[in-house]
């Protein structure tokens, strides 16, 4: 029977973020039902303006999810019996906005989302253009981490490594996003001049992407 040895290598990488990706949440309230969603596309087509004039696209704003609830307000009635009554129709609707990581583009992008009145709710974070850079440059560290463990373990017990024979890796999904990340809301009035001053002075490094991934690797071992 062949000998053999198997060791799980173990892959990491860092990597600087390209991009940006602003998340967008806008919600709109009414209690009927065609209002609600007036008043949501209303929010769409203002913050679709405010980002034309700073040169985005107008296709730029990409839909990430779209729903319709129904909204009901709890009470207790004159004999303390809870009850519902409905409340009226709420919007969701999620965008996602991805550009070149930039400063300069960023504080654009934010004072223009403040500045068109839409209430949004915002989420900022940093990733990669490329995903599959990373997840190459992970397979690669892990290859080369499990073969110096397996040349080290195999020297140590005075054999030798003979051919691979086998690999098993599981295709999950690798971080690519940077643990930075920037939340805002504007949903009130006294919070547009923050948002618009943050936005002229947006000075951003995020911290590098860390990513690791692995794999086992499998060899034969010769006397």
């Amino acid at each position: 029977m062949n000998r053999t040895i198997t060791v799980r290598g173990v892959g990491t990488a860092k990597t600087k973020p390209d991009q940006i990706i602003v998340s967008i949440d806008l919600n709109a309230k009414d209690m009927d039902y065609e209002k609600a969603i007036f008043l949501a596309d209303d929010k769409i087509e203002r913050l679709t303006s405010a980002l034309c004039a700073v040169g985005y696209e107008k296709d730029a704003l990409k839909t990430v999810n779209f729903n319709v609830n129904t909204s009901y307000q709890g009470y207790h009635d004159d004999k303390g019996m809870y009850r519902q009554v409905f409340d009226g129709y709420i919007v969701n609707h999620s965008l996602k906005l991805a550009f070149d990581f930039s400063n300069e583009r960023l504080g654009e992008t934010l004072t223009a989302i403040a500045s068109c009145d839409t209430q949004p709710q915002l989420n900022i974070s940093f990733t990669v253009k490329d995903p599959a850079g990373i997840k190459e440059a992970l397979l690669k560290s892990a290859a080369e981490n499990a073969k110096s463990k397996a040349e080290l373990l195999t020297a140590a017990s005075g054999v030798r490594l003979g051919q691979l024979i086998n690999i098993d890796y599981n295709w999950g999904e690798v971080n690519t996003f940077s643990r930075t990340r920037f939340n805002a809301m504007d949903e009130a009035e006294e919070a547009k001049p923050m948002m618009r001053a943050f936005g002229a002075s947006a000075n951003f490094t995020p911290e590098d992407i860390s990513s690791s991934d692995s794999a086992a690797f499998t060899w034969e071992i010769m006397d």
